[in-house]
């Protein structure tokens, strides 16, 4: 086994150590995962983080590096940080959920660009709400309180015996849940509108079937949707930042319980 005689060599490991739960989470989260962000960007800022984590918390580097028990604990750290990265990767689906009912509705769906986030064609309303949420969680500073969640985590869920319950796995599972909730309310106001334009157009359909209603429908339900879309933009970012804060509160809840 390898040992570590030097202070310069302990150090190096022990921040080596610490980048992997920083890094994981950097894999996983919103923003920092995006494919925009180079690769060494990513590793410059778990690097960095690392560095604050270590004056904070003095963590000692593993006796043994090439070990089953340091191998088991490298596995732990990664699954802490992908674990909170991937929580709030859940929040921001919500908004790709709302557009696939309004675009769908709208007849638009069609329609598709590449997501800044994943690097994967969406449709462009999916990828002008990720953009807005974004740019939502940037300014309420979610990225920072990400960063403190991880410096803190370490105090919580100190490497070597860091392993999540089943508990907290079981809340990951669950919070998938409001995700699906939180899309559909978010796409409620706008899909609500279409649905009434939907019926309308089958109780005209029914009455005057000689009439070409798909020359009308589409139209009609890209203009009404348009118009939505317009007014309840307020009332949809609102929202988002709810979705947010309760993706935050989420990842909060996993890291201190």
């Amino acid at each position: 086994m390898l040992g570590l005689g030097l202070n310069i060599e302990a150090q190096l490991w022990a921040l080596i150590f610490v980048m992997i739960r920083i890094g994981a989470a950097f894999v996983a989260a919103p923003v920092f995962g995006a494919v925009s962000v180079p690769l060494p960007v990513r590793v410059a800022l778990s690097g960095a983080i690392g560095v604050l984590v270590l004056a904070v918390h003095p963590i000692a580097p593993p006796a043994e590096i090439f070990s089953v028990t340091t191998i088991l604990s490298a596995a732990a750290e990664a699954l802490i940080g992908l674990a909170i990265g991937f929580v709030l990767q859940i929040a921001f689906a919500a908004p790709a959920i709302a557009s696939e009912i309004i675009g769908t509705s709208m007849g638009i769906g069609f329609a598709a660009a590449i997501d800044p986030q994943n690097g994967r064609s969406t449709p462009a309303l999916g990828n002008f709400l990720s953009v807005l949420m974004t740019l939502l969680f940037l300014s309420v500073n979610g990225h920072l309180v990400l960063v403190d969640m991880l410096v803190r985590s370490y105090a919580v869920l100190p490497p070597g015996g860091a392993w999540l319950s089943p508990d907290r796995l079981k809340d990951i599972a669950l919070f998938g849940g409001y995700t699906f909730a939180a899309g559909l309310l978010l796409a409620l106001p706008v899909g609500f509108l279409l649905l009434c334009l939907n019926l309308l157009v089958g109780m005209v359909s029914r009455a005057a079937p000689s009439l070409n209603l798909f020359a009308i429908g589409l139209p009609a339900s890209l203009a009404v949707g348009v118009v939505a879309l317009a007014l309840a933009m307020p009332a949809m970012g609102d929202y988002m930042l709810v979705i947010v804060q309760e993706g935050l509160d989420a990842a909060q809840r996993l890291v201190f319980g």
